[in-house]
This record gives C-alpha cells, sequence and structure tokens, in this order.
C-alpha cells in the first residue's frame, strides 16, 4: 500500500522551492522522481511511495483557452529590448479615453490625461542622450530592415552604440555614420560579415567617414571583434550567383588551402572569395564571369582576376 512519507523527504536544497531534482526516496534511495501536476503528489517512481502532497503550483491562477485570452489576461510586458531608446521598459499612456472598466471620461478628466500624455511623452527624450538614442534605434531598425538582419544581430549593435555613446565616442560623428559602424562590427562578431559598401548603400554616407567610425569605435572600447574570413562570404555570394553546392563546396576547399599556405594574409576577403569561387566555377564546369562575379562581391575585376592567378599558381590548381 502507498504510504505518505512527506516528512520524511531528504531535500538536496534548504529554503528553495522543491524540484524534481530536489527530492530523493526515503524508501528506496531512488532520485527517479515524477510529479502529478492535476493531484499535487510527488512520487516516486520506482516504489511509487508518496514523498509530498503538497506541491505548489507556479502557474497562473486564471484560465485562458484561446490565445488572445491569455495575452489580454497577462500582467507582464515584453522583455527588455536594447535596441528600443528605452529598452522598451517605459509605460504607455493610451489614447482611448476611457477609465478601467470602460467608462467614457469628463472633459475635465479628458482634459488632465492629455496634459499627461503630453508630459509623458516629453519627459521620454528629456536629455541630449535620450535624444541621440531615438535617432539612432529608429535608423538602426530601417538599416537592418532593409539588410535583412536578424534580431540578435540587432540587439548586440545596439549595445555597441550604447558604448559608444557612454564614452561620448559620437561628438563630432554623425548618428547615421556611428550606428552603422556598429552593425557592422555586430555582423562581424557574430559571424555574419556585410561588406562596407553595402552598408554604404543604404546610408548617406561615404565609405571613408563608415571606416573612421569604425576605426574610433575599436579604438576606444574594448571589443573583441573577429577578423572576416573569406569563407563566410562563400555561402551568400553563391546564392546570389546561382551556383550548385558543389562549386561552394570546393571553393571554401580552396580558401582552406590557401590559408594553409598563407596567401589570405594581407588580402581582402572579399577578394579571396571572389577568386575561389571563380576557380571553382571553372573546375565543377557551373562557370561564370569575373564580371559577375566582382559586381556581387562588390570587388574591381582586376582584383578577382590577380586573386585567381595568384590561386592557380601557388595551388597549382589547372583550370584548363
Amino acid at each position: 500500500m502507498i504510504g505518505l512519507a512527506s516528512k520524511q523527504v531528504k531535500s538536496k536544497k534548504q529554503n528553495e522551492s522543491p524540484g524534481v531534482a530536489s527530492y530523493v526516496c526515503s524508501a528506496c534511495s531512488s532520485k527517479t522522481i515524477h510529479i502529478d501536476h492535476t493531484r499535487g503528489e510527488v512520487i516516486c517512481s520506482n516504489c511509487g511511495l508518496v514523498l509530498s502532497d503538497r506541491s505548489i503550483d507556479m502557474g497562473p491562477e486564471w484560465r485562458a483557452f484561446t490565445a488572445d485570452e491569455q495575452n489580454s489576461r497577462q500582467r507582464v510586458g515584453g522583455p527588455a529590448d536594447w535596441s528600443k531608446f528605452d529598452q522598451g521598459l517605459t509605460t504607455i499612456i493610451g489614447r482611448q479615453n476611457v477609465d478601467a472598466a470602460g467608462r467614457k471620461l469628463s472633459s475635465t478628466r479628458r482634459a488632465q490625461i492629455h496634459r499627461l500624455r503630453k508630459w509623458q511623452i516629453r519627459t521620454k527624450v528629456h536629455s541630449s542622450d535620450k535624444r541621440n538614442l531615438a535617432v539612432a534605434m529608429t535608423e538602426l531598425h530601417r538599416i537592418s530592415s532593409q539588410l535583412s538582419i536578424p534580431y540578435s544581430i540587432r540587439e548586440t549593435s545596439a549595445v555597441i552604440y550604447r558604448k559608444a555613446l557612454r564614452k561620448r565616442l559620437t561628438r563630432g560623428r554623425t548618428i547615421l555614420g556611428m550606428i552603422a559602424a556598429s552593425l557592422y562590427l555586430a555582423c562581424r562578431v557574430h559571424q555574419v560579415p556585410r561588406p562596407l559598401e553595402e552598408i554604404v548603400e543604404q546610408i548617406h554616407i561615404t565609405r571613408k567617414e563608415l571606416s573612421l567610425c569604425v576605426r574610433l569605435i575599436l579604438r576606444y572600447l574594448n571589443l573583441k571583434i573577429p577578423h572576416s574570413s573569406p569563407i563566410d562570404f562563400i555561402h551568400r555570394f553563391g546564392t546570389e550567383l546561382g551556383i550548385p553546392g558543389a562549386a561552394k563546396a570546393k571553393a571554401i576547399e580552396i580558401l582552406q588551402l590557401a590559408k594553409e599556405e598563407r596567401l589570405t594574409i594581407g588580402k581582402d576577403p572579399k577578394g579571396m572569395a571572389a577568386a575561389a569561387i571563380y576557380v571553382a566555377s571553372i573546375l565543377t564546369g557551373a562557370r561564370r564571369t569575373q564580371l559577375e562575379i566582382a559586381r556581387t562581391a562588390r570587388v574591381t575585376e582586376v582584383t578577382v582576376r590577380n586573386r585567381y592567378k595568384e590561386m592557380v599558381s601557388k595551388l597549382h590548381i589547372s583550370t584548363a
């Protein structure tokens, strides 16, 4: 017969809510525990002893049968979002002129709520740093959406920009240039590099100014930014050129050999990737012209031709 032995439970950790890992059966010393949430019982799966009949339900006290009901009854907001200037933690006074019970407000109370709403918007951006962040985060969302940047990279770029703003690196620089530089470095951190030329196309500053902003952040912020690898560009350039998977794999193999021969040192990763794709397209029969590859990689045909000649001669590749 199953006995009740809630007082004989041996808990590994004191002053904590009992979980599965904190129970040890007092009868057979088994750690295989089953929690029956319907009955609120903690049962040993080996011998069937009931270790506790008072398990705490940590869920909400309300029930919801649809997604709309669940969202309407939640009492918490979303998580902190670094890509929003206020991190998404501030409250908003709605524009519905009704109270909590749904009754319409009087004219006096509507005027009062209107003034509160106006001052709340003003206090959100009361300092120059807040106004700077508001403009920068808006530009970040615009650029990242145009470049199809994922959310994780957008968050990292927002953190980098906030560090630069805290160090006063934005003084004398445009907000657009600094947020674009932060986005470029965040892509490198996540090993999803984007060429500077591609980012310049989405903003109204020159490549030289963007490069200066990137070097400024790297000089004064203690960031560990990995160097771009030519292999990181292969899949993207190959997909844009429409070459098969065998050609991409061959290009990666060529770049690995070139790295072993130290041919990639001091070379532009985009140029090396473009030359490897050109060689691989010839070897696999999916040939693309140097002009097509150069336009996709945003390099010149001379760069593709020079890197191609180096690879063929140093790696002893026959393309005839």
